[in-house]
């Protein structure tokens, strides 16, 4: 299912907005999570990841980045039944510090300043839940020399890091490129790591190919593409096991995918031994591809219609009010919105969109829309995010929806 729900879905919400609104004295800008629709993903995934084109079973790894919040990471875990969480973001590590149990296991997605590391293992939280950041983290590599510097840092701690190395399978975003200009990097990298058992524990590999699905068929077919993508994955497998087979073992991660991706390697059997997903799951608007089309948007943005006004007049232009209104139906009605100029499309009521010539704005963006659904202030105006992880972040909080109506709020992981 691409696109928004029904016109009748988000006038049914904006009637309960208006009445929490009485009930709560205020109106704000808010992030909506529609846990009914979470729910039909969270089914749709789980019979994905048991797709039939595959010799072993395809394991699951969430997004933290995608789903920012503990309330939401523990639903998501819960009902998908995993330990596996993929974070890209040291506070959100140290937040998630406090509450994951012995069971996790968290995998960096991205490589991390050496700093960065260090500044984590000095601020552990005081409190946690059983977790252990030596045996439970992975930390993402590209580089030999990056390696090097996980490797004094090891060294100056005193206890093994456990190390993932990033491999290049097409993105060409870095990583160790089995291939490229510098084959003999992954072998080096591997070296330093077999060399030094003390300080560093070879964990996996991850290699990330959202470039399958967004490259144009003009320059390479999908199937192309992602039969590519799994050669490069392919290739650095056996360098392992070939050249390193102290190193090799049936727990090691072999992450790859993506939401855009993880219907393909659940339908082929490829060489990742799990999928990284998060986005699918509350399915922004940039998530509308042909791969996740039976997945459902979940995540809306409502704020309050603060001014309304017939026609549309812009400063300097007061003289073409009445052009303006005749070149385009879309000018028939004039808004101005609580907020705006968030990364995300209008959804409700349709034919809504941002005037161009008024400029964006955070604080009041000008909107137009027909004369056929005219709002007044106080009501609500819906968008859709184009994607999840910087957006639901900007509301303080998400309210969760259950059968049109908000029933709980959820908090956001510390970004400081």
């Amino acid at each position: 299912m691409n696109g928004a729900p029904p016109s009748r879905y988000f006038e049914q919400l904006n009637a309960a907005l208006q009445a929490k609104a009485n009930a709560d004295g205020r109106a704000i800008p808010m992030l909506l999570l529609d846990l009914d629709a979470l729910d039909r993903n969270l089914e749709r995934l789980q019979s994905d990841l048991a797709g039939p084109g595959r010799t072993t079973p395809l394991g699951l790894r969430l997004v933290v980045k995608s789903l920012p919040s503990c309330e939401l990471l523990a639903y998501c875990m819960q009902r998908l039944q995993t330990e596996r969480l993929m974070v890209f973001h040291q506070p959100f590590l140290t937040d998630l510090s406090k509450t994951l149990g012995p069971e996790a296991d968290v995998l960096l997605g991205k490589p991390m300043p050496v700093r960065t590391a260090a500044y984590y293992y000095r601020n552990l939280p005081e409190r946690s839940n059983g977790f252990d950041p030596f045996r439970q983290i992975q930390w993402l590599v590209d580089t030999p020399q990056r390696i090097a510097e996980y490797h004094a840092f090891a060294a100056e701690l005193g206890r093994p890091l456990r190390l993932s190395l990033e491999i290049d399978v097409g993105l060409h975003r870095g990583g160790f490129d089995p291939e490229g200009s510098a084959p003999n990097a992954l072998r080096k990298g591997l070296e330093r790591i077999a060399a030094h058992p003390e300080q560093l524990r070879f964990s996996g590999f991850m290699g990330y190919e959202p470039h399958v699905v967004k490259l144009p068929r003009l320059l390479r077919s999908r199937e192309r593409a992602f039969a590519m993508a799994n050669a490069a994955y392919r290739r650095s497998l056996e360098l392992l096991q070939r050249g390193f087979p102290q190193l090799w073992s049936e727990h090691l991660t072999f992450n790859g995918g993506g939401s855009p991706t993880l219907t393909l390697h659940a339908q082929n059997d490829t060489p990742i031994n799990e999928v990284a997903v998060g986005s699918c799951l509350v399915k922004p608007s940039g998530f509308d591809i042909p791969t996740l089309r039976q997945y459902e948007p979940a995540a809306f943005i409502a704020t309050p219609v603060l001014k309304a006004f017939e026609g549309t007049t812009l400063p300097g232009l007061e003289w073409g009010r009445g052009l303006l209104n005749r070149i385009s139906a879309l000018n028939r009605r004039s808004y101005f919105i609580y907020g705006g100029f968030w990364k995300a499309d209008y959804c409700w009521p349709e034919g809504l969109r941002d005037n161009q010539l008024f400029g964006p704005s955070t604080n009041q963006s000008m909107v137009n829309g027909p004369a056929q659904q005219p709002l007044q202030p106080g009501d609500f105006v819906f968008l859709r995010p184009t994607q999840s992880e910087f957006v639901l972040l900007q509301f303080g909080g998400i309210q969760t929806l259950r059968a049109g109506s908000i029933n709980q709020s959820w908090t956001l992981l510390d970004q400081r």
